[in-house]
C-alpha cells in the first residue's frame, strides 16, 4: 500500500468531468438529469475509473475517502431527518426586515447545530413565507451564503473543517477569533440583502393569500421533543466511529417515531433532497481522491506563504473540493513552512486565514458545502426555479468575491 502516492494530472479528469456534468447537464438535458437514477449513473460512471486507479496505487486513500463519505452522509441524513420533524408554524412576515432577521438568526444558530442543521430548520419557513412573490430567486441564494456557510464560522460545531482543527489540537473556543471576520461578512451581506429585498418587493404586488391563507397565529415552534435528537447528534460528533454513526442513526430513527406525520406534511418533508446529495457526493468523494493527493504532494509548488494567499487558495479549492480535507491539506502546508506557532506550528494569522477560507468560500458553488445542494434541492421540490450551477456562480462572483477582497484588505494585508 502506497500512502505517499503522487497522482498524474490526468487522473483528475473524472473529477473535472463530474463537476462539468453537474453544471451543464441540468441545462442541456433537464429531463434526463432530474431523475435520481440518471444522476446515479453519471456519478458512478465517473467514479469507476478512479476506483480502479486507487485500488492499484493507493487503496488506503480510497478507503479513507469512502469512510469519510459514510460519516458525511450519516451526519447529513440524521440532521435532515431530525430537522424535518421541527415545524415552525404560524405566519411569517414577508418583509425585508423579517427576512433579514431570519437570516441573521440562522447565521447565529448554525454555530450551535451546524450549518446543515440550521439550514434544514429555517429554509422551509423562509420559502413558505415568500412563496407568493414573483421575484424571489435571490432569497435561497443569500440563505446559502449566510446560513449554510459563513454563519457557522464561530465554533467547531458550525462547520466540519473547524471541527477537524479542534480534533487536531486547536482549542474549542479558539475559533471565536474569527468573530471580527464573521461580523464584517454578515454585516455587509445582511445590508446588501436588505437593499436587494426592498428593491424587488417594490415591484412585487402579489397578495400573500395567492399562495397560502393566513393562519392568524404568530410563529411558534412545534416538534420541540426533537431537540433531544439534535443534542444526541451533536454529542455524537465527539465520539469515534462507528459509535458516532450508530448514535446518529438511532437519533434519526427516534425522531421519525416521535414526530407526528402532519409535521412532516406541513414541512413538505421527503427524502429526495438527501438522496440527491448522497448520489452526487458519492462521485465527488471518490473522484476528488487524486485531486487531493496531488494537492497534498505538490501544494508547496503553489508558493503560498502569506495569510492573504492562504485565505484565497484554501478558499478557491474549498469552493470545489470538500472543505474539510482542504483545510487539513493547507494546515499541513502551513506547518511545513516551519514559522512556529501554538497550533499546527504556524502563526495564528495563517490559521485564521485557512479557517476563514475553508468556511467562507464554501458558499461560492452549489457543491462547496453540502447544505448548499440540499437548500437548492428543497427549493426546487417546492416549485422554486433555482439558478443553474453557473447561474449561481454569477451571483456568488458578483457578491462574495468583492466581500472576500474587502476582508483580505482589512484583516490579511
Amino acid at each position: 500500500m502506497n500512502h505517499a502516492w503522487t497522482p498524474e494530472f490526468w487522473m483528475t479528469i473524472p473529477f473535472i468531468g463530474l463537476l462539468l456534468s453537474i453544471a451543464i447537464l441540468p441545462l442541456v438535458t433537464p429531463g434526463f438529469w432530474h431523475h435520481l437514477k440518471n444522476q446515479a449513473i453519471v456519478s458512478i460512471a465517473f467514479a469507476i475509473p478512479i476506483v480502479f486507479i486507487c485500488l492499484k496505487y493507493s487503496p488506503h486513500a480510497l478507503g479513507k475517502s469512502l469512510t469519510d463519505y459514510v460519516s458525511f452522509v450519516v451526519l447529513l441524513g440524521s440532521l435532515f431527518i431530525v430537522s424535518g420533524g421541527i415545524w415552525l408554524a404560524g405566519d411569517f412576515k414577508s418583509t425585508p426586515a423579517a427576512n433579514t432577521v431570519l437570516l441573521a438568526a440562522g447565521a447565529i444558530l448554525s454555530n450551535f447545530v451546524g450549518t446543515t442543521g440550521a439550514s434544514m430548520i429555517l429554509v422551509r419557513p423562509l420559502l413558505r413565507a415568500n412563496a407568493h412573490r414573483k421575484h424571489h430567486v435571490y432569497l435561497p441564494i443569500f440563505f446559502i451564503f449566510l446560513v449554510s456557510n459563513i454563519g457557522g464560522a464561530l465554533t467547531p460545531l458550525g462547520d466540519p473543517p473547524l471541527f477537524l482543527g479542534y480534533l487536531n489540537g486547536v482549542p474549542f473556543f479558539w475559533t471565536l477569533r474569527l468573530f471580527p471576520l464573521w461580523l464584517t461578512a454578515l454585516g455587509i451581506l445582511l445590508t446588501i440583502f436588505y437593499w436587494v429585498d426592498s428593491f424587488f418587493l417594490k415591484w412585487d404586488k402579489t397578495p400573500h393569500s395567492a399562495v397560502e391563507p393566513s393562519t392568524g397565529k404568530s410563529p411558534h415552534l412545534k416538534g420541540r421533543r426533537n431537540a433531544f435528537c439534535f443534542a444526541a447528534i451533536i454529542g455524537a460528533v465527539f465520539l469515534p466511529e462507528p459509535f458516532r454513526e450508530i448514535i446518529m442513526i438511532i437519533a434519526a430513527l427516534v425522531s421519525l417515531h416521535i414526530t407526528p406525520k402532519n409535521y412532516h406534511h406541513e414541512n413538505g418533508f421527503n427524502y429526495t433532497p438527501i438522496i440527491e446529495v448522497a448520489i452526487i457526493f458519492f462521485g465527488i468523494f471518490v473522484t476528488m481522491v487524486p485531486a487531493l493527493a496531488l494537492l497534498e504532494a505538490r501544494g508547496a509548488e503553489l508558493g503560498v506563504t502569506s495569510p492573504w494567499q492562504f485565505f484565497w487558495v484554501t478558499g478557491g479549492f474549498s469552493s470545489f473540493l470538500d472543505n474539510a480535507p482542504t483545510y487539513m491539506t493547507f494546515a499541513a502546508l502551513g506547518e511545513g513552512l516551519k514559522l512556529g506557532g501554538p497550533y499546527f506550528h504556524m502563526p495564528e494569522k495563517l490559521l485564521l486565514a485557512i479557517s476563514a477560507g475553508a468556511v467562507f468560500f464554501g458558499a461560492n458553488t452549489y457543491i462547496g458545502n453540502a447544505p448548499n445542494f440540499m437548500v437548492r434541492s428543497i427549493a426546487q421540490h417546492r416549485g422554486w426555479k433555482m439558478p443553474s450551477f453557473f447561474g449561481y456562480m454569477a451571483w456568488s462572483t458578483a457578491i462574495l468575491l468583492p466581500l472576500f477582497l474587502a476582508i483580505t484588505l482589512i484583516f490579511f494585508c
